[in-house]
């Protein structure tokens, strides 16, 4: 029992936060989490709408395109102030709060991605 509980890892630290479960470090140093690939996406920015498990209210997904993380908050930002509206990124996914599939589309067609749109 005693090495069960010795193995299952700090999760939050006073000192320094929430914790890795893996490598033990806090989460803004943990090795790990950068270790982590996404799968390689075909070229093709897919953008959809989707409103499950949202109280029904609908976002805009902005899904396979191969940024890194520092790339993908900043086109985050810059399309949700373009839709004038809320978002994050998650897991490599642009979340825009609201119907904004025609004005995300044109704005990554300008920057030079190839678009479509998936989804009614």
């Amino acid at each position: 029992m005693k090495d069960k509980l010795l193995s299952s890892g700090l999760v939050y630290s006073t000192d320094s936060g929430r914790m890795c479960p893996q490598c033990r470090q806090p989460q803004a140093q943990c090795s790990c989490r950068s270790a982590a690939i996404r799968p390689a996406g075909d070229g093709i920015v897919r953008v959809s709408r989707q409103t499950k498990g949202r109280a029904g209210k609908g976002v805009t997904l902005v899904k396979g395109l191969d940024l890194d993380d520092a790339a993908l908050i900043a086109l985050g930002k810059l399309l949700k102030t373009a839709c004038g509206s809320g978002g994050t990124v998650k897991d490599g996914v642009i979340e825009v709060q609201g119907d904004h599939i025609d004005r995300v589309m044109d704005m990554l067609k300008a920057q030079g991605h190839t678009v479509k749109r998936v989804g009614g």
